[in-house]
């Protein structure tokens, strides 16, 4: 190996989070020294291709298995986004307005989203309640029954018509690392093509052994998905994690709807009910999914992983009841079996079918096409202590300046947020100091209040001064 690289700083894995976390230490702390690597030759080619995801900009309105609290913390995630998104010159290749509902179909899917209406509407001033003849303008599709004229059943639906709500996070990721290089009086170093093998720790540093090099470095954030478990376990964290990749898969359609159409959550199924969505790089198709499959690889389409997947499944008993105790559960028990039935090539096609006219009844067999090497992975934890599959986001901070983030929640949406809290532990282990009122009026559009300048990693004397909103709401996340 070549002579150890030295880093205040470094960070594995490009993608959406990674790349956030890049640009908020170079343009918000004085953290001189920052790096990056990246096994793949460009940022995000995994989970952060456009391929991959749902594009969804997610704000919590029409994820109906949110509760109040989550749905406003994904809002000021989704705010945070769109404010970056929106200042940049290539604004138009990141984000896009389209039109967005979540769907209620029959008696009981309307109450429910009737009553969320009314609990959501003082904190969303764009929310609509939709009754069939508003839904009529926005996506005809939705309403006309498949012989013609309008669906029978009751619906309504919750959602916007001016806002926007989907980004391309490959094309985030790029912008990030760009912005983050332009960064004066810092050091700030990007490398592709390097293939991490292993972590240690020695004394005060930590070092990255990839293919050709040893990088030193004083933190360390990972941001790389499945192998994200793999580095911790080599620091002898997490170990009572196991992880269960889900991948997901998508088909694709003629254009037959205008914007996102999603379809109200089980609230039994750890995962995404199907939804509809314009692919902001497929002009004229609709995409729709995703379907859901167990597969044992850390990255779609990439079977090279099954070695990692195998280190950090660590298959024991406790993994075997965790798993059991999921199978028990009826409605979890046949959608696993529904969605293994939906990657067999013969049979998948007119399987979904049933499940996409929920949202467009007149859909036929011949506008619906398997969309290839499209979908990845979200590696979903299994606590082995508890027994239990977890939900939502997964990260492992171990306080001694090294962090992992395994599932960002919702996805892409939270990436500046999610880099926001680990820039700050980072910078507090350091002692480096944070900007704080550059990063409000940047990133959230707030001023701070009178007497709030930078927030010290180093702890300035925080008695002397109020704590910004901002400041009171991360320190609730973290706690």
């Amino acid at each position: 190996m070549s002579n150890p690289q030295q880093y205040d700083l470094l960070i594995i894995g490009a993608g959406v989070s990674g790349s956030a976390l890049l640009y908020t230490t170079a343009r918000y702390t004085d953290i001189g020294h920052i790096g990056i690597i990246e096994k793949y030759a460009a940022p995000a080619r995994v989970n952060s291709l456009s391929s991959n995801n749902s594009q969804t900009l997610h704000c919590g309105d029409i994820e109906t298995n949110y509760t109040l609290d989550k749905a406003l913390k994904v809002q000021r995630a989704a705010r945070m986004l769109a404010t970056y998104c929106l200042s940049q010159p290539d604004r138009d290749h990141l984000i896009y307005p389209y039109s967005k509902m979540v769907l209620g179909v029959g008696e009981r899917e309307c109450a429910l989203l009737r009553a969320r209406f009314r609990e959501l509407q003082p904190h969303y001033p764009h929310l609509r309640l939709l009754e069939k003849k508003d839904i009529a303008r926005i996506e005809p599709a939705v309403v006309t029954a498949r012989r013609g004229g309008l669906r029978a059943e009751p619906i309504v639906a919750l959602g916007s018509i001016d806002e926007h709500t989907a980004v391309n996070f490959e094309a985030l990721s790029r912008s990030f690392v760009r912005r983050a290089a332009q960064s004066e009086g810092k050091t700030v170093d990007v490398f592709y093509n390097e293939n991490i093998r292993h972590i240690s720790s020695e004394a005060d540093r930590f070092l990255v052994a990839s293919d050709t090099t040893c990088y030193q470095t004083r933190a360390l954030v990972v941001c790389a998905g499945g192998h994200s478990l793999k580095l911790a376990h080599d620091l002898g964290y997490g170990r009572h994690y196991s992880c269960l990749p889900v991948a997901g898969s998508y088909y694709f359609t003629p254009q037959v709807l205008n914007g996102k159409v999603y379809t109200v959550q089980n609230d039994k199924l750890p995962f995404a009910a199907i939804h509809g969505d314009p692919d902001v790089l497929v002009p004229g198709k609709t995409r729709f999914g995703p379907t859901a499959l167990i597969l044992p690889i850390l990255e779609r389409y990439n079977y090279r992983t099954l070695p990692d997947f195998l280190r950090v499944l660590q298959f024991d008993r406790r993994v075997a009841a965790a798993l059991w105790e999921l199978l028990r559960v009826r409605d979890i028990r046949h959608y696993m079996v529904k969605n293994i039935l939906f990657e067999i090539p013969l049979i998948r096609k007119l399987l979904f079918l049933r499940e996409a006219r929920k949202i467009v009844p007149a859909l036929r067999y011949r506008e619906l096409s398997f969309a290839k090497r499209v979908g990845g992975i979200r590696p979903q934890l299994i606590d082995k202590t508890q027994g239990r599959l977890l939900m939502g986001e997964a990260k492992i901070d171990t306080g001694r300046g090294a962090i992992f983030n395994m599932t960002p929640s919702p996805g892409g949406t939270s990436c500046l947020e999610n880099a926001v809290l680990d820039m700050r532990s980072v910078a507090r282990f350091l002692g480096a100091a944070v900007d704080e009122q550059r990063l409000a009026q940047e990133l959230l559009g707030e001023a701070p209040e009178p007497g709030q300048g930078e927030f010290a990693g180093r702890m300035l004397d925080d008695t002397a001064r109020p704590a910004s909103r901002w400041r009171r709401f991360l320190d609730r996340l973290q706690r």
